[in-house]
């Protein structure tokens, strides 16, 4: 199995998402994917642990990608070694009411990990660059100054959402939060071939929705603005990952592989050490302990 670096799939220069394989050759059949798999599952975990107990480091991986991309699967079999108090997975779908009552950011900011800890969003912030821009009516419900109709949101304001996008993760990432942003890039035809096994499959309908086909037919413009937004968005405290999602356990190992590499780079995440009163004192705790049976 050809090895996995995080820097083949980091965006550190303009892409163009046409340009990118949505399907990986690696020469490895399912066992030795599955192996894979478990290894480095099991490293995070254990990695998860020390973390907790560093208390310095939070970590919030955003998952981003076009409907059917994986995106739930891959949360379960990633994550699913990690002790539950360490980790914890927000949905985000369309605001409600309260959330209306504050910027957009706001319902993001209340769900950032605790030191210690991982949060994973599932569908993030940048819904907010990407579905408003496909369906820009979606905006007049958040009742902003000076948008009164469609025709008030120009490109300007676009590209001031995307600078408090950028802020608000050179903030979080200044004060200890650790930031990669994966999109799952999925051909049209895998996703057809998806939406189909989920009307053929009984275990599967549930999953259906018109509304899938519907936002099917501006495929070539979420492409444009997932471009936009990944080369507009893409930092050194904030990575963008483009992951081939085709094969969704390649998928999944990919990530868990630069989640592990990336969380390497922190030399400083270590279990800490008890007071050297409290060693010095082990033998004395340890024949006290012998004598309370």
């Amino acid at each position: 199995m050809k090895s996995i670096d995080p820097n083949d799939f980091k965006v550190t220069d303009k892409i163009k998402l046409s340009k990118i394989p949505t399907l990986l050759d690696i020469e490895a059949d399912e066992e030795e994917k599955e192996e894979k798999m478990d290894k480095v599952r099991d490293k995070l975990s254990d990695l998860q642990d020390v973390m907790y107990s560093h208390n310095k480091y939070s970590v919030l991986i955003c998952l981003q990608g076009m409907d059917t991309s994986g995106k739930d699967s891959l949360i379960r079999e990633v994550f699913k070694e990690f002790n539950p108090r360490g980790v914890v997975v927000h949905s985000f779908k369309t605001p409600n009411s309260t959330e209306l009552e504050h910027d957009y950011l706001w319902r993001h900011y209340i769900a950032l990990p605790e030191k210690g800890k991982f949060a994973i969003f599932n569908r993030t912030h940048y819904e907010n660059v990407l579905v408003t821009r496909v369906h820009p009516e979606y905006l007049l419900a958040e009742n902003l100054p000076g948008i009164n109709s469609v025709d008030d949101i120009t490109p300007k304001f676009w590209k001031k959402r995307i600078e408090q996008i950028n802020n608000f993760e050179s903030h979080i990432a200044e004060n200890g939060t650790i930031v990669m942003k994966f999109f799952l890039h999925l051909s049209k035809e895998e996703q057809r071939e998806r939406l189909l096994r989920r009307l053929e499959e009984g275990k599967h309908n549930w999953k259906f929705s018109p509304g899938d086909l519907k936002e099917r037919e501006h495929w070539d413009e979420y492409q444009q603005y997932y471009e936009e937004a990944i080369n507009r968005t893409s930092t050194e405290h904030a990575p963008w990952f483009v992951v081939p999602a085709d094969d969704k356990e390649m998928a999944r190992y990919i990530v868990a592989k630069i989640i592990w590499e990336e969380m390497k780079k922190y030399t400083d995440i270590k279990e800490p050490e008890l007071d050297d009163k409290i060693k010095a004192n082990f033998e004395m705790y340890k024949k006290e302990l012998s004598g309370n049976k």
